[in-house]
């Protein structure tokens, strides 16, 4: 087996385990690359990015690819700027990843139990996820604690950096995620049983589009807690034993770690609207609207009674009447 880092701490006598950690980790990242990747162009294709949930799902995507890019970088570790770069980019983006996970649950949170719209502060969900992660990958540059991390570039082998920077938040927000998505369960399910033997259209419309908006999104922080089980424990390992590493927990780690893109992407993939698209009659007639300069509305927006007249996307038909309204008065002239 060729060997792909001569610099790796992990397994400096065993070079082989380092190839296949690197490798796997490798793969994983271009799965979560063409998973992300696939995300982006469905939601670009179809334009789902006029809804304002959606958005919020694609904003995660793009951080996710970026993310995945960190995985897919070069194996040579050698400390220096090359390595303290590439720390600092997955720091950068495994953060904005998790913060855009929070701002979906927010968003969830609000609508659901509160039935509030968070649309306006769309410019604040997107500068908390660039700001706070800037600030928080920039910290460890401060005092050089970024280079070789067993088989890649990360924090060194520092404990109470790697947890106060990254695992120690993580844990805490993931906590609250489900937290929130345990509140958010509860209060539909008591509006659900207070809705029982009355029948009212719009109620039951509400209700349908509230667990229709649950669904694919509350499958995000579960996915983060899962894949981020293995490179927890690994680190603990690490801590404990920072001279001794397990080959199997490092090999899980490598194939976790970089996985979140690709299964945010499955299921964003199994939803039955999106897989109802993904037929070449419709791809063909996606792409047809694009180039056209009349202005289609693609993606079925559902419109709920707690969001504000100026959220509702028009549909094709509301959307040609408008244009046919606005040219009678020229034509009049």
């Amino acid at each position: 087996m060729t060997a792909y880092n001569s610099t790796c701490s992990s397994f400096p006598n065993d070079p082989d385990k380092c190839d296949i950690i690197i490798s796997l980790r490798k793969a994983s990242g271009a799965f979560s690359f063409i998973g992300c990747l696939f995300m982006i162009v469905i939601i670009w294709l179809f334009r789902r990015y006029l809804v304002f949930a959606q958005r919020l799902i694609l904003y995660l995507s793009i951080a996710a690819l970026l993310d995945s890019i960190a995985y897919l970088m070069s194996s040579d570790i050698a400390d220096g700027p090359v390595c303290n770069f590439q720390g600092w980019w997955l720091t950068f983006f495994d953060w904005q990843v998790l913060l855009s996970v929070s701002c979906i649950t927010f968003n969830l949170f609000m609508n659901a139990v509160k039935q509030i719209s968070t649309e306006k502060f769309e410019w604040l969900y997107v500068a908390v996820c660039v700001v706070v992660p800037l600030i928080i990958a920039c910290i460890p540059l401060i005092g050089d604690h970024y280079g070789p991390a067993g088989a890649w570039c990360w924090i060194v082998e520092d404990f109470s950096w790697r947890v106060g920077i990254w695992y120690g938040p993580l844990f805490i927000i993931i906590i609250l995620l489900i937290v929130a998505y345990t509140y958010i369960v509860i209060s539909l399910r008591r509006k659900a049983s207070n809705w029982e033997g009355t029948y009212d259209p719009d109620t039951e419309r509400q209700h349908h589009l509230l667990k229709e908006d649950i669904k694919p999104l509350r499958i995000y922080p579960f996915i983060y807690l899962a894949v981020s089980i293995f490179p927890l424990i690994n680190r603990v390992q690490n801590a404990l034993y920072p001279d001794y590493h397990v080959f199997v927990l490092v090999l899980l780690a490598s194939l976790f770690s970089p996985l979140h893109g690709a299964l945010n992407a499955i299921a964003f993939g199994v939803d039955k609207e999106t897989l109802s698209k993904l037929r070449p009659s419709e791809i063909k007639l996606a792409l047809l609207n694009h180039g056209s300069r009349q202005k289609i509305r693609e993606y079925p927006y559902s419109y709920s009674t707690f969001n504000t007249e100026s959220d509702r996307v028009l549909s094709d038909d509301e959307v040609l009447n408008e244009e046919d309204g606005r040219a009678k008065p020229t034509s009049q002239r």
